[in-house]
């Protein structure tokens, strides 16, 4: 099977595993991760077949989605990576990633460590940012039936993980939780060049959407 064979197949399963996802982590979000992280990829020396699965696989079983279950996602993946002909260290590669991607609060320490889960956590930070993330954001706030803003509820940046994981509060402080944390956290070289509009981008809008708040 040739790496775009292997690829063709995944892509086919995310999509059919993915088809009833909430819009914020679909199809088109890992399609999205897919592009950028090969993007990444071109000025690194990352194996691009392991980028290219990661990113695919990564959202595979979200454990937002999944009662906050951290280990579907991984043994979602490790089940359909053994369904290819792949090399084990391979596999385990892959899992790695889709195991060690997440923000979680950004508290924990990563347990593992590569230059290709740095490329696909970039790609998958960077889709957190700029229009998309402020759209993503807004639309798992609705999701979750959160309110958009409350001047009452400040943000908290000392959150635990659970805390971080099951709060409900609203999607503005998300911004300041998360994703404007986000451009001082990537990895890559590129990752960080592709930060610096979207951090901007997301900045421009908090300061309109405070002034249109007070009905400015």
């Amino acid at each position: 099977m040739t790496h775009q064979h292997i690829i063709t197949t995944t892509v086919n399963y995310v999509k059919k595993t993915l088809a009833d996802a909430e819009g914020g982590h679909d199809w088109w979000h890992i399609y999205r991760v897919w592009q950028v992280a090969k993007q990444i990829a071109k000025g690194e020396n990352a194996d691009l077949l392991i980028v290219e699965l990661g990113a695919l696989l990564h959202d595979i079983a979200d454990s937002k989605f999944n009662n906050g279950d951290e280990n579907i996602g991984p043994a979602k993946a490790q089940a359909f990576l053994e369904t290819l002909p792949l090399a084990p260290n391979t596999i385990d590669h892959v899992v790695q990633i889709v195991a060690n991607i997440s923000f979680k609060g950004g508290k924990e320490l990563q347990k593992f460590r590569s230059i290709e889960l740095d490329i696909v956590q970039d790609a998958d930070r960077l889709d957190a940012i700029g229009a998309i993330g402020i759209a993503r954001a807004f639309n798992y706030g609705g999701f979750k039936n959160r309110p958009l803003y409350d001047p009452n509820l400040p943000p908290n940046l000392n959150k635990t993980k659970e805390a971080y994981k099951h709060n409900n509060d609203p999607t503005i402080n998300h911004f300041y939780e998360k994703l404007l944390l986000l451009k001082d956290r990537m990895n890559t070289k590129t990752g960080k060049q592709l930060a610096q509009e979207r951090h901007q981008f997301m900045e421009q809008y908090l300061t309109q959407f405070y002034k249109e708040w007070e009905g400015q």
